[in-house]
């Protein structure tokens, strides 16, 4: 295949330009027709501006792929899916229209991919660190029943649904952490350049200090002397927790922990509980078989304890064991919807309560992160509280037994 520079108008008569990749020129034509561009020249692409586009300062302000390229490239292709636009000439316009450089060559090698006879699934799993096996068998399950366009909106459904989640709680733990990191500038402010004036001035007292003042005068002169040492410490402290985060076990145990946490240990299990029911509930009702869709399930929750755990349900489905009684015995499930996945699976609409299950626990995730910077900010302003006081006896109650000192004096 070549590169093929090609200018033309769209369908409000606006000039446009780019470069595609074809046999020859009337395939660049047909690729620039289906999605409505009218060629006016096409002709090979020179070599130095196929050079060009690698360059050192284009490699370094290189974007990479991210979820929300995803998310609209799920829905571009159950619109052009929809509309019954060819596989091959979808990923043509897709690849025509898009800017990042990075999304551009991805489609590039799928369309690549595609034109060698390969199936959609397996071109997409050239990229499964973006894509992700959930991602990927629901392709493949979309091409073996011919529901592709259904998935593909369900996908996109489900995509949003997490993108959602995401920034709400990104958006909710943003003023607790700004606050957390105001407290830590303002710490290490205090010990570095205030209280050594104040431990001056507190040397020419020649008297025996309240033990608060001691003990905030011992820490900055600890945190002086040996800052090199807790930069290093906090460092290596980073990279070793990584590390260990990256071992199965640590990222089992983190991953169980977590879900205790105060405040928001109930949201992440409420949030990975709602992503398993509609992951499966979507496995299911696409027809993936209910091992084969627990074993992708679990690797999407995102959570290596609920993962286990949905791996559990797994082994006991294929010992035979009925769905809700495999639920009930992870432990993680509430009792409502224990009682909804039995009505489920006894009814034969197993999928539908799926749906309702993870809309329910959206409501609760959704009800939860909106009061949890009401529930942060209790405990910031009682650790506030409580180091202002520390700092407010430690420098003022030597200058007021001072006072107190000169006044007994001048009284006498």
């Amino acid at each position: 295949m070549a590169l093929y520079a090609w200018r033309g108008r769209n369908n409000r008569g606006e000039a446009v330009n780019g470069q595609l990749e074809a046999l020859t020129e009337g395939g660049v034509a047909d690729q620039l027709l289906s999605i409505g561009v009218s060629p006016v020249h096409i002709a090979l692409a020179e070599a130095k501006e196929a050079k060009s586009t690698g360059s050192a300062l284009a490699w370094l302000n290189r974007k990479p792929v991210v979820v929300e390229d995803l998310l609209i490239f799920s829905r571009q292709m159950y619109t052009l899916n929809k509309a019954g636009v060819p596989i091959l000439r979808a990923f043509a316009g897709l690849e025509a229209s898009a800017t990042k450089p990075a999304m551009v060559d991805m489609l590039k090698d799928i369309r690549a991919s595609l034109d060698q006879g390969r199936e959609l699934s397996a071109s997409l799993a050239r990229h499964s660190a973006l894509f992700g096996g959930f991602y990927i068998s629901m392709i493949r399950v979309g091409e073996m029943t011919g529901r592709l366009t259904e998935v593909f909106l369900r996908l996109t459904e489900h995509m949003e649904f997490e993108r959602d989640v995401r920034e709400r709680i990104k958006q909710a733990m943003r003023y607790p952490m700004f606050v957390m990191i105001a407290m830590a500038i303002a710490i290490v402010i205090l010990n570095i350049f205030v209280i050594p004036v104040f431990a001056k001035v507190f040397a020419g007292f020649n008297t025996q200090l309240p033990l608060i003042t001691r003990g905030l005068l011992a820490f900055s002169s600890w945190m002086i002397t040996w800052w090199p040492l807790l930069l290093a410490l906090a460092a290596g402290a980073v990279v070793g927790v990584r590390a260990y985060l990256r071992t199965p076990e640590g990222r089992y145990r983190w991953d169980s922990r977590k879900l205790k946490l105060p405040i928001v240990g109930d949201i992440i299990l409420k949030a990975t509980l709602a992503r398993f029911a509609r992951s499966f509930a979507l496995s299911s009702q696409s027809g993936v078989p209910l091992v084969q869709a627990l074993t992708v399930v679990a690797q999407t929750v995102d959570n290596a304890f609920i993962g286990s755990r949905i791996e559990q349900m797994r082994d006991g489905i294929e010992r035979g064991e009925s769905i809700s009684r495999c639920a009930a015995a992870t432990g993680v499930f509430t009792p409502v919807v224990l009682q909804m996945i039995n009505v489920g699976e006894e009814t034969g609409e197993l999928d539908n309560l799926l749906f309702e299950i993870a809309a329910m626990y959206e409501r609760d995730t959704d009800y939860s992160i909106k009061g949890l910077s009401a529930s942060i900010e209790p405990i910031l302003l009682a650790v506030i509280g409580v180091l202002v006081l520390l700092l407010a006896l430690g420098v003022f109650l030597p200058l007021w037994n001072m006072g107190q000192a000169a006044m007994g004096r001048g009284g006498g």
